[in-house]
């Protein structure tokens, strides 16, 4: 593994356990075991640090924010794109602990976070259009652009919800809590199906 990337993986290690603004590049440095001016000559501060990270995290979801517009889902499929997306949250779940600050201190990460979430809540409202059209969901789009909302709210603040009531933030839950969301949208034999699921999903300790 090049230097470069190294670096950022210690970083991201270092911000999901203390929390960005309690790690300083010195303590990057430090933990890696290389001096300040070696880490300085591939990042020019802790900004270029997170923002590396933000392009970073970007690349590794844009795969999942363009799924192909032909291909036949399943009803789990839904979910299971869900899961993916909030995994990926959850492994750079420093950018979403203190997201307001954090993106107030690095205008070009707030742009970064914006564009992202323009791209989350297209690809969620085509997956639910996609749902309405296959005769499963029923409500209208006015309805529809709110829970797209929801769902966006949800996906960006379960994890550091669930860690703020002091548990450990899992994925399951924020996928769950996403599946409840959509239920009451969907046609009965649909939404009963869901629920089902959710719960199992919910009670899977696997």
């Amino acid at each position: 593994m090049k230097t470069r990337d190294r670096i950022l993986e210690c970083a991201l290690q270092l911000f999901n356990h203390k929390g960005e603004p309690n790690v300083s590049t010195m303590e990057v440095a430090n933990e890696m075991g290389i001096s300040p001016g070696n880490l300085y000559y591939h990042f020019h501060g802790k900004e270029p640090l997170v923002l590396g990270l933000f392009e970073r995290f970007q690349g590794e979801l844009a795969p999942l924010l363009d799924p192909p517009a032909d291909v036949q889902l399943a009803p789990e499929d839904y979910w299971l794109f869900l899961h993916l997306i909030v995994e990926r949250m959850a492994h750079y779940r420093f950018l979403f602990q203190d997201l307001s600050n954090l993106a107030g201190r690095l205008p070009k990460l707030a742009k970064g976070i914006r564009n992202l979430l323009t791209a989350l809540k297209r690809t969620l409202a085509s997956l639910l259009a996609r749902l309405k059209a296959e005769g499963q969901l029923v409500s209208d789009t006015q309805a529809l652009g709110q829970l797209v909302e929801q769902i966006t709210m949800t996906l960006l603040f379960s994890l550091d919800y669930q860690r703020i009531l002091d548990r450990e933030a899992e994925v399951r839950v924020a996928v769950y809590q996403v599946m409840m969301l959509v239920a009451p949208h969907l046609l009965m034999p649909a939404r009963l199906a869901t629920e089902r699921f959710a719960l199992r999903y919910l009670d899977d300790t696997d």
